[in-house]
């Protein structure tokens, strides 16, 4: 999955992601950058309101694991279980959201068990950053579901 295609998606399937007019700065095996302005992300402070920051946070760890279960062939719906965010230092522009797998080595077994039992957990992180400073760091869980497995319970 291109950077453009993922954007694209986002865009049609997340109206969100473009009401918060982000991009796709990056996209890999190991990481999604995803980039978001102030202008429509901007508080009564002048900062990034902290749901966009959360927000884009949370659109970069589910597009990671999106374009890896796609580029796998895994159909599914992926969605979130839990998170946590943590605000560092108030975003005064332009801001980035970094995501990578908690473990690495987790995917191996995720594929696994979403294969075995219809369903699988993993743990995503994201980065914030602000002109070159982390801003902020979520944590999140997201459970996948086989396309038969769509009406199961959360693990």
């Amino acid at each position: 999955m291109s950077p453009t295609e993922l954007e694209q998606y986002l865009h049609i399937n997340i109206p969100l992601s473009k009401a918060m007019e982000v991009s796709v700065v990056s996209i890999d095996a190991d990481a999604v950058i995803l980039r978001a302005p102030l202008a429509p992300n901007i508080n009564h402070l002048e900062t990034v309101f902290g749901g966009s920051a959360s927000a884009l946070a949370i659109l970069a760890a589910w597009s990671l694991l999106h374009s890896r279960l796609r580029e796998q062939g895994t159909d599914g719906r992926l969605v979130i279980q839990r998170n946590t965010m943590e605000y560092e230092r108030p975003i005064s522009g332009e801001f980035i959201a970094r995501s990578s797998l908690k473990q690495a080595e987790d995917w191996t077994k995720f594929i696994r068990t979403l294969a075995r039992r219809g369903k699988a957990r993993i743990t995503v992180t994201s980065v914030l950053k602000h002109a070159g400073q982390a801003a902020g760091k979520f944590t999140g869980e997201f459970v996948a579901f086989s396309p038969m497995r769509e009406d199961a319970q959360v693990p």
